[in-house]
């Protein structure tokens, strides 16, 4: 008890020497000193947050206002329109406002009400998506100030935390566009949303409008309504707890958690979508909407065995056309939001995210404002061509191709068939009639009729090469052109272009070079103009896929483009002829017209100056032969009506491709046929791969006939315009006549254009004399004995050296193959007279027959036969390149050789043939001259 005592004394002495120290005056004193530094600083300290917070909040808010300036004010009923208006997408027309159906999308959605939808499905989305969504007003505001923050600090962008009413604002009135503008007028919205619209009303448009992936068919589909009958086959209203959590996760990634393949197969891999449906779940347990054993069985539950096999999806008549016309009505709608905001089709080309953020505005509208889009295709020609393509038969082989599976990535081989694309357009509108886009959508969905890019061939050939030929003035249907062996690439150590019906016919005029499709001389003429870059009226005919090497590469003239080109371009530019050498550009879009009725686009025709009248109808009067008498002759006989056709056939390199182009006076068709990994078209069977794309063509003219016989064939003629003249020329040289043309049969007549018409005499032929040395021909001289030459008409050499070069060999395959060529002779070269008189032979007999040795000079044009030995008699003349022999009567006989300048070597050897004779009486000199 003392020591207790003791110790409460001790403690009490220490207590009472603190408070001594607290009451001390200089203690006192010093602890208010610091109790005054301490408050002045928390003062200060809180003056500087405050109003730093205040400076960063009005800096805040005023980059925050710079943002949203230029976006308008919205009404309710506009916000109203844009946010409901998920299922009003446009309507489509054929021609003569003949019904199509509604805007072909890849997103199947059916609406439903939010009363119409599961409690759990609801929670889920809610606990997922947006878990302050009954608690905020359109926005988190920790998420407006982080995304100031990152601005400011220049941070990364992130997007994430996105409410329900944003992300509605995003996928109905915004683009996707990563930017803080957009981000900045998504807040703005959202909370102007909020103010007009009750939660329920937000929460049933974000039901209707959100992405779930794929259905069971491989579907794009979007709203619960329609994922819940696609996946499981239920209603909304009808989904358990575990499928409402699976739904509610898909769409943070749709196609990442979908159950579907695009095939409509179950994937191999469904962990993401199921560990997806455990994390729903989860935050739904976190959030209070379900209990502990709802939770774990949920989570334990199978949601495999409720996916549903794929439903039968009928066969839409015309995805094709649908996908088309949206494609080209984005395209149209894109230049004309721009245009009305002031910016010009050049400014969409120059800055990609304008384009971006246009189209994307273009895709909204026409999906959600109701517009009806006017097309120009005829529906009941393209129906019938539909028909025709389904039902031929005589497409050829399919065969094989290696292809990788998109899913596995494993290599399989597969048949692939034949290919075909097809185009109609009227000339005089550009209007595109009705095109034949390939075999069956559901193997190819690819457009080969607009979107396919191929090498057109010989097609081009009027394109490229002719038509600008005649244009610049540098050729005419009547133009020489050599179908030799010509090495035209520098670059290849062989003969370069080869024609593909082989072999060569030599000079042939342009206008049957064309009809018969020879490569060379399209490609010698094209080396000829290549420096005028003849590109360039590519160009002006639609011609968009041009690259810098297809200006100057030779092999351009025969289609060999870098990239190809579409059969639509391609049959387009071939209207230009039709159209008096100008240019209309084809089109599918006519008009698109609002709720209103008011016509917000109308297609103008503007056309394009390409060729002058003049050249137009030369080039098309050209290949009116090609369908007369040349690769296309057979067409006429196929087809069920007569026009006035011109057109042109092309063959792919290896047979890769085929084509056949035609226009009349109303339309241009183009057809063509080929694997989409190109391989030869050529297989087993009686018609040919030609014949069987010609063939195809007629067939699909006919029907077309049938249905709109004013169209497809018109009664009149294409008309000649002013400034066109036939006049005579020189078949040889394409110059006016000269009488050596004349004595060959060798003068034609054709079209020119008036300023055009050749000024100069033909050259390109000679009247004289040639001779013969060692197999090959060559001009005689002045004193070239005529005993060893042949006389006629010859090719002059300086018109081979102008028509094929100075290397040109074999000049005798210059002169064709036909009748009244054959009075032509083809000198191989020039020989010039060494100088010096030949060497003498060596001349034996055998029996009555005399032989001698050849000359060893290389100009020696013959050989003297003379009998007798002071004085001799000629007896005879033997033209170098016969037999080096005589059949000589008895007598005394020697030889001599005789040069191309008349010179005569000394007499060979004597010899005697038989008994030998008296001598003449009469004297004579050996003869030594001719």
């Amino acid at each position: 008890m003392l020591l207790k005592n003791e110790k409460l004394q001790a403690w009490l002495e220490k207590a009472k020497s603190a408070l001594n120290l607290f009451t001390h005056k200089k203690t006192v004193k010093s602890a208010r000193i610091t109790y005054q530094v301490v408050w002045n600083l928390f003062l200060l300290i809180l003056t500087v947050v405050i109003i730093g917070g205040s400076f960063g909040a009005g800096v805040g808010a005023g980059y925050f206002a710079s943002l949203v300036k230029d976006e308008p004010v919205r009404s309710y009923e506009s916000m109203k329109k844009d946010i409901y208006n998920y299922t009003e997408t446009s309507e489509l027309y054929f021609s003569n406002n003949v019904y199509l159906g509604k805007l072909r999308t890849d997103l199947e959605r059916e609406e439903v009400t939010v009363d119409q939808v599961s409690k759990d499905l609801i929670n889920a989305v809610v606990a997922t998506e947006d878990e302050y969504f009954y608690k905020h007003n359109g926005v988190v505001p920790k998420a407006v100030f982080r995304a100031v923050f990152q601005e400011v600090s220049n941070s990364s962008v992130q997007t994430g935390g996105s409410t329900l009413t944003q992300q509605l604002i995003k996928n109905q009135i915004l683009t996707n566009e990563v930017s803080f503008q957009r981000k900045a007028n998504e807040i703005l919205l959202a909370l102007r949303l909020e103010k007009f619209f009750d939660k329920k009303e937000i929460l049933e448009a974000y039901l209707n409008v959100s992405t779930f992936g794929r259905n069971s068919s491989g579907r794009n589909i979007a709203g619960v309504q329609t994922a819940a009958k696609g996946i499981f086959g239920k209603k909304a209203s009808e989904l358990n707890l575990a499928q409402s959590a699976f739904i509610a996760g898909l769409p943070q990634s749709p196609f990442g958690y979908t159950p579907f393949t695009r095939e409509g197969t179950i994937k191999n891999n469904l962990e993401p979508g199921l560990s997806r449906m455990k994390t729903v779940l989860k935050r739904m347990f976190d959030g209070g909407y379900i209990n502990q054993k709802q939770y774990a069985d949920a989570s334990a539950y199978d949601i495999t065995k409720d996916f549903i096999a794929p439903v039968a999806n009928p066969l839409e008549r015309y995805p094709w056309l649908t996908v088309e016309i949206e494609k080209r009505a984005i395209e149209t709608m894109t230049t004309v939001l721009a245009q009305k905001d002031g910016y010009t089709e050049k400014d969409l080309k120059n800055d990609d995210n304008l384009y971006y953020k246009y189209k994307t505005l273009a895709n909204h509208n026409l999906h959600q404002n109701g517009y009806e889009i006017h097309t120009t295709i005829d529906k009941d020609i393209y129906d019938v061509m539909q028909q025709v393509k389904d039902n031929y038969k005589y497409y050829g082989a399919d065969k094989p191709q290696e292809v990788e599976d998109p899913e596995t990535g494993e290599k399989k081989t597969i048949m692939e068939p034949v290919e075909v694309g097809a185009e109609l357009i009227e000339n005089k509108t550009g209007k595109i009639i009705s095109f034949v886009a390939g075999r069956d959508y559901n193997k190819q969905q690819l457009n080969h009729a607009t979107s396919a890019y191929r090498p057109n061939a010989s097609t081009m050939k009027p394109l490229l090469v002719y038509g600008p030929a005649i244009e610049l003035g540098k050729a005419a249907p009547g133009t020489p052109l050599p179908n030799v062996e010509l090495y035209l690439d520098p670059s290849r150590n062989k003969p370069w272009p080869r024609n593909y019906s082989g072999g060569y016919s030599g000079l042939v005029s342009a206008r049957y070079a064309l009809a018969k499709s020879y490569n060379v001389p399209a490609v010698k003429l094209y080396k000829d103009i290549v420096d005028q870059q003849p590109a360039k009226y590519l160009e002006k005919m639609g011609f968009t896929s041009l690259i810098k090497p297809d200006y100057t590469n030779l092999s351009a003239a025969i289609g060999s483009l870098e990239k190809g080109v579409t059969i639509e371009e391609n049959t387009n530019a071939f209207s230009t002829f039709a159209n008096n050498g100008k240019f209309i550009d084809a089109y599918l879009i006519d008009k698109i017209v609002d709720k209103n009725g008011k016509i917000i686009y109308q297609h103008e025709v503007k056309p394009v100056d390409v060729f002058k009248p003049q050249t137009a109808y030369i080039t098309l009067d050209m290949m009116r032969d090609v369908v007369k008498m040349g690769t296309a002759s057979g067409i006429n006989s196929k087809l069920n009506f007569k026009s006035d056709w011109a057109g042109k056939t092309g063959t792919g390199n290896e047979y890769t491709d085929s084509w056949f182009v035609a226009t009349n006076p109303n339309v241009t068709f183009g057809i063509w046929t080929g694997y989409d990994t190109p391989k030869s078209l050529q297989s087993k069977g009686v018609l040919s791969y030609s014949q069987r794309t010609n063939n195809l063509w007629a067939e699909l003219m006919n029907a077309a006939y049938k249905i709109r016989p004013d169209l497809v064939a018109p009664k009149e003629s294409f008309t000649m315009p002013e400034g066109i003249v036939k006049r005579s020329y020189c078949a040889v040289s394409g110059m006016l006549p000269s009488s050596a043309c004349s004595k060959a049969g060798l003068i034609e007549s054709d079209y020119f254009n008036v300023k055009d018409v050749p000024t100069k005499i033909d050259d390109s032929l000679i009247e004289g004399k040639f001779v013969t040395i060692g197999g090959k021909r060559y001009l005689a001289l002045d004193s070239t004995p005529n005993e060893f030459a042949q006389f006629g008409l010859i090719l002059n050499p300086d018109f081979i050296t102008r028509m094929v070069g100075k290397n040109f060999k074999n000049t005798r395959q210059l002169i064709p193959e036909r009748d009244r060529w054959g009075k032509i002779l083809v000198p191989d070269a020039k020989m010039v007279d060494n100088g010096k008189k030949p060497d003498s032979v060596r001349l034996t007999a055998s029996g009555n027959r005399l032989t001698w040795s050849a000359a060893s000079d290389n100009d020696i044009v013959g050989y003297r036969v003379y009998q007798g030995n002071v004085f001799s008699t000629k007896v005879a003349s033997v033209i170098n390149g016969s037999s080096l022999s005589y059949n000589a009567g008895n007598g005394v006989y020697y030889v001599t050789a005789v040069d191309i300048a008349g010179n005569e070597s000394a007499p060979s050897n004597l010899v005697e043939v038989g008994a030998a004779i008296p001598a003449p009486e009469k004297t004579e000199t050996p003869v030594t001259t001719p």
